[in-house]
């Protein structure tokens, strides 16, 4: 097996002059980026930062951690990769999260050292000082001009006080990689990857007929013999989906390239970009980044971008609806749009390039299980089972192990992880997938979890239930909405305007997990066996929204 970090000091060493990382007027080399990463691993190291010892369970960490707080950027993958040769585990940290979000993220990933912009120096202090603890804080000086938190050091004096030498440690690949999710888990789970799980997995590591390399050698020498892929990240690398592709990129030999903005999506930098770097491959994230993309297309003057170097664009957490996947078909004949389905537990699992809802391709080590998880499918069965995965998988959840029992299972002697999504296997092999279970809302490629909305929402002073369901968006795919009863009893009822509803999630949920709607009601949100009544809240949401549209009302203030 490889490891990120032997790996990527290898391919340096075969072409330390090319280059590596672009952003803005940043252009660094494969010999630049090794310096760097080397100086921040000796900065983790020197402040005691490292591999301990061998975890005795799969939901056990033997490293200190390094929390990557950061928008998209040259330091997150140096971040990365930095830690990697510190033999210290990075973590992703969602940076659209508030305060209590911040503090139950760092209490469960535990972080020794914290990486982040300047601009979420405020949050970060508020969240420490809730937290008690101080860890190494390195700060990224960004436009914002915040000052250095007490005690933190500046992330480029540190840097330039470090030596480059490489440290005296050997990166393995055992070392585990942390990929925070909030998907089927409700609250943040960190899944624990072995790095060369990753690579082989996800990364797509691998010899062109899908088999594993035979070491580093062969690795590089694949990396140098195929066309150099020119690789923009549109997708905020805080998730999967973007860490993995900008990776991909590295171990491929490729050009990693960031856009220009990269706190928002700018459609127009986007494609400025991709032209003026001759872009071969680009990640997006369903309607939520592909709509504007093809609205800016069309709207431009002729010759505007040139984007005759782009060969693919990998659709991934969200889909494409028919309408725009033809439009931009239709703009880009000459790109391969594929979709790829899976999860932070999992890695890719299926594919299509079919637009629509055509079923997907099995990627190597795709199952489809029994609803009961005893058996595996086979072919043709009608039974709706879950979609599984197996051989290249995580090792489980982080200080969690009755997830990691219940989510990485054994049926029939192989260990599979089944991760939430509901799927069944056709007769041809394909596979048909459902989605994931009713109370997680998949909103631009963002996974909103809708008890933890709910549970913000009983707690404003005058609900007395709360229901959270996605509805479909143009923009977004899904967006959420709620549906509340009003407990009439309270003086805080009448009070309860959707802008009152909004302040009190925006106290404790990051933007995109406050609903766009809210409806009210009289009825109970309870079946008689005292569990949420989704069918009955989806039919007020539905009701609602065609009356604001019969009376021209705002979408959201019907009554139920």
């Amino acid at each position: 097996m490889l490891d990120l970090a032997t790996l990527h000091e290898a391919i340096a060493a075969a072409k330390p002059d090319a280059e590596c990382l672009i952003w803005r007027d940043r252009r660094l080399t494969w010999r630049e980026v090794t310096d760097r990463t080397r100086r921040l691993a000796r900065v983790l190291h020197e402040h005691g930062l490292g591999r301990r010892e061998t975890a005795a369970e799969p939901w056990e960490s033997p490293h200190d951690h390094l929390a990557l707080y950061l928008y998209n950027g040259p330091e997150y993958l140096e971040g990365l990769l930095g830690a990697h040769k510190a033999r210290v585990a990075p973590f992703n940290v969602n940076y659209r999260y508030v305060d209590e979000e911040l503090v139950h993220l760092f209490t469960d990933g535990r972080p020794a050292a914290i990486l982040y912009h300047a601009a979420f120096a405020p949050t970060l202090a508020r969240a420490l000082d809730r937290l008690g603890r101080r860890p190494l804080l390195l700060q990224v000086a960004d436009e914002s001009g915040n000052d250095l938190l007490p005690g933190a050091l500046d992330y480029e004096q540190a840097l330039a006080a470090a030596s480059p030498d490489p440290l005296d440690v050997r990166p393995d690949p055992s070392d585990l990689h942390i990929l925070y999710t909030g998907g089927t888990t409700g609250r943040p789970k960190g899944v624990l990857w072995r790095i060369g799980d990753l690579l082989t997995g996800p990364l797509a590591v691998r010899r062109r007929d899908g088999g594993p390399f035979s070491g580093v050698e062969e690795a590089v020498d694949g990396a140098l013999n195929r066309p150099e892929a020119r690789v923009l990240v549109a997708p905020p690398m805080m998730h999967g989906g973007g860490t993995w592709t900008a990776l991909g990129g590295w171990c491929g030999g490729g050009v990693v390239i960031i856009p220009d903005r990269v706190d928002r999506l700018d459609a127009a930098n986007l494609l400025s970009v991709a032209t003026r770097e001759r872009v071969t491959r680009m990640p997006l994230v369903g309607d939520a980044f592909c709509r504007p993309l093809v609205e800016e297309l069309e709207r431009a003057e002729p010759g505007a971008y040139d984007l005759s170097s782009l060969r693919s664009i990998i659709n991934s957490a969200a889909a494409i609806s028919p309408g725009v996947r033809a439009r931009l078909t239709a703009l880009l004949p000459h790109v391969r749009i594929l979709d790829v389905l899976g999860s932070s537990e999992s890695g890719f699992q299926v594919a299509r390039q079919a637009a629509g809802s055509e079923p997907f391709h099995p990627m190597p080590g795709a199952a489809v299980v029994s609803d009961d998880r005893t058996r595996l499918l086979k072919p043709g069965e009608e039974e709706v089972g879950w979609l599984a995965k197996s051989g290249v998988i995580p090792l489980g959840y982080l200080g969690d192990p009755d997830k990691t029992r219940e989510t990485f299972v054994t049926i029939e002697g192989r260990r599979l992880v089944v991760a939430g999504d509901r799927a069944r296997l056709l007769q041809d092999g394909r596979i048909e997938v459902y989605g994931r279970e009713a109370t997680t809302i998949n909103t631009g490629g963002e996974k909103v979890y809708a008890e933890e909305v709910e549970e913000v929402l009983r707690g404003i002073p005058g609900v007395a239930e709360a229901l959270v369901v996605g509805r479909p968006s143009e923009r977004w795919g899904q967006e959420v909405v709620a549906v509340i009863r009003p407990d009439r009893r309270e003086p805080g009822a009448a009070g309860l305007t959707d802008e009152a509803l909004r302040a009190g999630c925006a106290a404790r949920l990051a933007g995109y997990k406050i609903p766009k709607a809210f409806f009210r009601t009289e009825e109970s949100l309870r079946l008689p066996n005292g569990k949420a009544d989704y069918k009955t809240a989806r039919a007020i949401v539905a009701k609602g929204a065609a009356m604001s549209a019969a009376e021209g009302a705002p979408r959201g203030a019907a009554e139920g």
